[in-house]
């Protein structure tokens, strides 16, 4: 009689610890059992022999809907799955639907549930007419975070949330224990630098990082730091492309207060003097890809522990809205998740960084900050069986050629990966089998987070 469902073989990843000749053994969905040796009985086994196992990724910042009838979640959880992303966190900022009550939460799990190929959570956050009122409700109907942001791209689909209404928000957030995650750019300074760029008539590739220098974010960085101590609420950098930024959130943790920060995964592979030369406005991203000696300083911090999260930002925006010749007057964003955890296992193996750090930034602390890691982040006995197989074939990444994404084009094109992801489980079922996606629409759910704070005014 078998014991499992399903046991795979091969080299475990775990946060802390390598397994060679491990298996991992799956009953009902669930992470039931991993060893090493002998993989037990059941009714499914494969001997992976040269491939690595590792938990499915948690993306941590995904715009499905940024841009109306173009990607929506039926494509970017396609993308996911084909990359080893087992959950998306999707954010609030939807064209038509800022998702800032319990009624636009409600109508986005629904949206969502019917189109979702991997399992889903969501961000919230506020309209600035109405300030903090609806946190609450917000916190009842599901979300796992809140967002903000210190720079305003749209006054209704993306506002900026002054100094004095951001501390309101925090307050509201801190008994909830959830997480707040603030976009670091400071509105006043950006501002300042886009005139003094137009008024010197530069509008080419470098436009854009002259447009958003390095004191931009790092004045947003420390307000949203200061915030957080001032309300004891959780203050999350969404990301940041500096390593100045990552010394900052060292800091402030070293003094108690609950400062995280996230990387994201084109400010470890792209750099401006070669990338944002060559793609313009395809590599155009807020804040700004920088330097080669910059992203070498984040993959230190990487190997040293400062990072708390590694995700893709991504947004799928048609080459219409990428390739203005004026470089500011592109979108903002690039899309990545089918090539985040080959990009980051490429990184982390070209600088001798052990790939434990692929299973602690993209599994199991993105679960532990959006408080679902009683089923996700960690192939652990009871948690969901959630699993990445990467088998050592190289191959030159291209979007349109894997048929599995909304737009043909990526800043990742050309890039030669040497680990494939040769199959993504989701909840112990194949979802992706290294060729084709074969969760359908609606396989996903939703994911809420374990409530282990009461809301204020709640009864304990």
């Amino acid at each position: 009689m078998a014991d499992f469902d399903l046991v795979v073989k091969g080299t475990v990843v775990l946060p802390d610890r390598i397994v060679e000749g491990g298996h991992v053994a799956m009953r009902d969905g669930k992470i039931a059992h991993v060893g090493q040796g002998v993989m037990p009985a059941a009714r499914e086994r494969h001997d992976l022999k040269g491939a690595m196992i590792l938990p499915g990724a948690i993306d941590a910042q995904v715009h499905s809907l940024s841009q109306k009838d173009q990607e929506d979640f039926i494509w970017s959880t396609r993308s996911a799955a084909a990359g080893g992303v087992t959950t998306i966190v999707d954010m609030p900022y939807d064209e038509g639907n800022l998702v800032c009550s319990a009624a636009a939460v409600a109508r986005k799990v629904a949206h969502a549930g019917k189109q979702a190929r991997v399992d889903f959570a969501l961000y919230g956050t506020i309209d600035p007419e109405e300030g903090p009122a609806r946190i609450g409700e917000m916190v009842e109907a599901g979300v796992a975070a809140f967002k903000f942001s210190t720079f305003g791209t749209d006054p209704k689909r993306f506002p900026r949330i002054p100094a004095a209404l951001l501390e309101d928000c925090f307050r509201a957030i801190a008994p909830t224990g959830l997480s707040a995650g603030v976009h670091n750019e400071d509105d006043e300074a950006v501002r300042a630098a886009i005139e003094r760029v137009r008024a010197l008539g530069i509008a080419d590739w470098r436009a854009h990082g002259l447009s958003r220098p390095p004191l931009t974010e790092l004045l947003a960085t420390n307000q949203i730091y200061e915030t957080g101590a001032a309300t004891g609420c959780p203050a999350h950098v969404v990301h940041c492309s500096l390593g100045r930024g990552y010394e900052i959130a060292v800091a402030y943790r070293a003094r108690g207060h609950r400062a995280t920060i996230e990387c994201c995964i084109h400010y470890l592979t792209l750099d401006e003097e070669n990338d944002v030369r060559r793609l313009g406005g395809k590599a155009k991203i807020n804040p700004p890809i920088r330097p080669r000696a910059e992203v070498e300083k984040l993959w230190r911090h990487v190997a040293d522990g400062n990072v708390t999260l590694v995700s893709t930002d991504h947004v799928s925006w048609s080459e219409d809205r990428k390739t203005h010749p004026d470089m500011l007057a592109n979108a903002s964003g690039v899309p990545g998740l089918e090539a985040m955890v080959p990009l980051f296992v490429k990184g982390a193996l070209e600088r001798g960084i052990p790939l434990t750090r692929a299973a602690e930034l993209m599994s199991l602390n993105p679960a532990r900050h959006f408080r679902l890691d009683h089923v996700k982040g960690a192939l652990e006995p009871g948690k969901d069986a959630d699993i990445i197989v990467l088998t050592p074939e190289s191959y030159t990444y291209d979007a349109a050629e894997s048929g599995n994404n909304v737009v043909g084009w990526s800043p990742y094109n050309g890039i030669r990966l040497p680990w494939r992801v040769a199959a993504t489980f989701l909840r112990g079922r194949l979802a992706f089998d290294g060729r084709r996606v074969l969760a359908e629409p609606g396989a996903g759910a939703f994911v809420r987070p374990l409530p282990t704070l009461a809301v204020k005014g709640e009864r304990p």
